[in-house]
């Protein structure tokens, strides 16, 4: 452990199996020589399906260093729509005026604080992450001034000769932009999963499924994964 030192060329990319943690890993593996992939399991109504396109975005770059962990106890926690079945996901609505109750509460902080402390261990240099500001749920761990105190955090918590930064590549992209960036690194959009209800066919109606369908419709392209009467 003492011997290692942190390559700023490897990454850990956190891979959730979303369209933007997708696109995040694309443009990570475009920037650095080596990639180690993430996934957190935490109790969220779409666990096994998020899980499955985790492996299959690992699988489709051929990605040795996987690491899937569980955080079980956000789900005993509670307190979100994902987590809490008995608090209903909202449908049809995007509230831009406050934050949602699919908000698991500082969940991201927990996320990253895995991936920082494989990174130390492994040598990477950087984290990655698909959190975006602009066309979001509103999630306050999603934005670029929680990342820029995360930094901090890590350099006042990791060794001194620790050089780890999150890089946040979609934090002021619209969907559409995202959408477009993946398709020019050639993301492989048909094995991501954002759906927050459903785990065979995409709902099509909650936050994260209708703006992703925003993205894809004002990029003048189809997402290629199912929804229920093909709404798209």
């Amino acid at each position: 452990m003492a011997d290692i030192t942190t390559d700023d060329k490897f990454a850990v990319c956190l891979v959730s199996g979303g369209l933007d943690s997708c696109v995040t890993a694309a443009i990570a593996l475009s920037e650095c020589d080596r990639a180690a992939f993430l996934h957190v399991n935490y109790g969220q109504r779409t666990e096994r399906r998020e899980l499955k396109a985790f492996e299959d975005i690992a699988n489709y770059y051929n990605i040795k260093e996987r690491l899937v962990v569980s955080l079980d106890y956000l789900s005993k926690i509670g307190g979100s729509a994902l987590t809490d079945k008995s608090i209903k996901v909202p449908e049809n609505e995007l509230s831009d005026s406050c934050v949602p109750v699919t908000y698991v509460p500082f969940r991201n902080t927990h996320i990253i604080a895995i991936a920082v402390s494989w990174a130390e261990v492994i040598g990477a240099g950087r984290i990655y992450i698909g959190a975006t500001e602009v066309d979001s749920s509103g999630y306050p761990d999603c934005r670029q001034s929680y990342y820029e105190a995360y930094n901090r955090l890590i350099e006042e918590g990791t060794r001194p000769e620790t050089r780890i930064k999150i890089h946040t590549p979609l934090i002021r992209m619209t969907k559409r932009q995202v959408v477009e960036k993946g398709a020019s690194l050639g993301a492989p959009f048909h094995l991501t999963w954002s759906c927050y209800q459903n785990e065979d066919k995409a709902c099509g109606v909650c936050d994260s499924c209708l703006l992703r369908l925003k993205g894809f419709k004002e990029a003048g392209m189809e997402d290629p994964i199912p929804y229920q009467g093909e709404k798209k």
